[in-house]
């Protein structure tokens, strides 16, 4: 039996999902980060890897990911070259690459109209009215992801320096940060040279603890990370967007801190991008796309 295989990769983490032709989920499973714009090889194996593990998952041979459709939605799918040599390197019979923010949109929403802003290690926001779909952002770590918790763990090392050299006033979250590196700011040089946008991310939730506690440089970081979120927000409604499901590992954390004026807004998704992936590989490879329900 052939099977489809749905994939969706960030820049934490890669889930997949295998399921029958009739859309029933059989198995899933989670590897690592799988960024293609930032480290493509690695996207792969973790792809890979994610795949099979699925397979072994639902009791099926892991050996089999290579007679499957794929649909993939893959963080930095949308820049460079990466996407094609990432296509070409794939073991299915068949795949087809789309963006992480589409198997999340399709999850979240199913076929109705709205919008999510998925806001995790990057941040992709994608607006879907009709047959018409629209994606803002979602430029990677180097140029764009506003408010994604890659930049806000980039500006705490920023801001840790300045202490450091004196330039701002310390706060326990700065301590937190130079005691976590021995209070040597060469050390927090040489992780940042090295530091892929996950690396950095892992630091957003620190800054979300510390705001609530009324730090103040956490909370000046996080203002300014709400406000690219908001002012994304802000456009969405403008182009007659009535419905946003936020999305991602830090959506729960910006919950709150989310301008008044969206919060009416805000709805609660459908299902998980995973499950959008497999909907998307049913509806382009599968037997009834109005079957699929999950085991």
């Amino acid at each position: 039996m052939t099977y489809l295989i749905g994939i969706d990769g960030g820049g934490t983490s890669c889930r997949a999902a295998v399921a029958d032709r009739d859309g029933r989920i059989l198995g899933r499973a989670k590897s690592g980060a799988a960024n293609i714009l930032s480290d493509p090889d690695t996207a792969l194996q973790n792809i890979i890897e994610g795949a099979r593990a699925a397979f072994v998952e639902a009791g099926l041979d892991p050996a089999g990911i290579t007679k499957c459709f794929a649909v993939l939605g893959l963080a930095g799918h949308n820049v460079g070259d990466a996407v094609h040599y990432v296509r070409r390197s794939l073991p299915f019979a068949e795949a087809h690459i789309e963006s992480d923010g589409l198997i999340a949109l399709q999850g979240a929403l199913g076929d109705k109209d709205g919008a999510v802003a998925i806001l995790g290690t990057g941040t992709i926001y994608i607006e879907r009215q009709g047959q018409n779909v629209r994606y803002i952002g979602g430029w990677g770590f180097t140029i764009g992801d506003l408010g994604s918790g890659a930049r806000i763990g980039h500006a705490l090392l920023q801001e840790t320096l300045l202490v450091h050299d004196g330039i701002h006033a310390p706060s326990p979250l700065t301590s937190s940060v130079l005691a976590e590196f021995h209070n040597d700011p060469r050390e927090i040089v040489e992780f940042a040279r090295l530091a892929k946008p996950g690396d950095f991310g892992r630091f957003a939730p620190r800054v979300f603890e510390h705001a609530e506690r009324g730090d103040v440089i956490a909370t000046l970081l996080l203002a300014t990370a709400v406000w690219s979120i908001d002012e994304v927000l802000d456009r969405l409604v403008a182009q007659g967007t009535q419905k946003v499901c936020l999305l991602g590992g830090l959506a729960p954390l910006y919950l709150r801190w989310i301008a008044k004026r969206h919060q009416s807004r805000l709805t609660e998704p459908e299902a998980d991008a995973l499950t959008g992936a497999v909907a998307l590989a049913l509806a382009r490879y599968g037997v009834d796309r109005s079957s699929a329900h999950e085991r």
